[in-house]
């Protein structure tokens, strides 16, 4: 091991705070005396938490000023939530290593434990999510949607606070932060498909930092990263938004990658749903030409609908 210390720069949420350690924990447990250091550093979208990110740009504001801290080289990696992560990366910077996915569903929690399907009419949910908005209301046109911000224990306050029925948020956080006990239903991917990426932990570091990427290199599982190169793959032939209502999941069984995915209005009327199967080592390809047909079947017009 040519380098003992690395600087690890995140955002200063508790659960960007929790995955940067546990990214330190395992780099330490593969090198021995390698020292670590915690980098917290405010986002954009950290900072704006009373508009909706739609609003103001899309989740690209979570990773710009943590991009530029490593370009400047005051950090020597980056640990950010995969679905944060825009599908164009500055020059010189990769995502390096994308360990082991946790579980990619969204989670209802409601009042009372009540499931989805069983919420009563009219049920005010939370959310700040426009994939997560146009997929509930296509499955339950009745719900009322409000709009939702904020850090994982934020947005589980608000219940209350706001008189809420439920909030949506992904599995893997309230995992991650020892919340699954609060988990009311982990929701079927066939009617909540997750965001491309979620679940994923991504490595971001500069492209030619032999040493750094020396060291992180190992913790990179094979599968995961597969798979989200095709669920990104999609999103880039779409136009590659963060904050877009598409949803895309790539899994694999041996030999076989099965992408699925969905665009809808935001009103959930109108919802475009599709899958492609081909092997592991043309996931891009599958992801392109997934995307490029949804557009031909109309989902590029509805998408030019909701860009303008």
């Amino acid at each position: 091991m040519t380098k003992n210390k690395i600087r690890i720069g995140t955002r200063g949420s508790p659960l960007a705070l929790w995955q940067s350690n546990w990214i330190k924990s395992r780099l330490q447990s593969l090198h021995a005396g390698l020292k670590a250091e915690i980098v917290p550093i405010k986002t954009s979208g950290d900072k704006i938490q009373d508009v909706a990110l739609a609003k103001i740009g899309g989740k690209g504001l979570f990773v710009k000023e943590i991009e530029e801290a490593l370009l400047s080289g005051q950090i020597d990696i980056a640990v950010h939530s995969m679905k944060d992560v825009p599908v164009k990366l500055p020059a010189g910077l990769n995502i390096v290593a994308i360990p082991s996915r946790e579980d990619p569903r969204d989670a209802l929690i409601s009042k009372n434990d009540i499931k989805l399907k069983d919420l009563p009419r009219k049920a005010r949910i939370g959310t700040g999510s426009l994939r997560r908005i146009t997929q509930l209301l296509n499955y339950r046109p009745d719900l009322e949607i409000v709009p939702l911000r904020g850090n994982v224990e934020t947005r589980i306050k608000k219940i209350t606070s706001e008189a809420l029925d439920g909030i949506v948020l992904a599995v893997a956080g309230l995992r991650r932060m020892g919340m699954e006990d609060k988990i009311s239903e982990a929701i079927d991917p066939g009617i909540l498909l997750p965001a491309v990426g979620q679940g994923a932990i991504g490595v971001e570091a500069r492209q030619f930092d032999a040493d750094t990427l020396e060291l992180v290199l190992e913790l990179d599982h094979e599968e995961t990263h597969i798979a989200l190169e095709a669920e990104r793959a999609f999103l880039r032939a779409l136009g590659g938004g963060c904050q877009v209502p598409i949803g895309a999941y790539a899994t694999l069984d041996g030999d076989r990658l099965t992408l699925k995915a969905v665009v809808g209005s935001l009103d959930g009327k109108q919802i475009f749903k599709s899958e492609k199967t081909g092997v592991p080592r043309n996931a891009q390809d599958i992801g392109e030409s997934l995307g490029k047909e949804m557009l031909e079947q109309g989902a590029g017009k509805l998408l030019d609908e909701i860009y303008q």
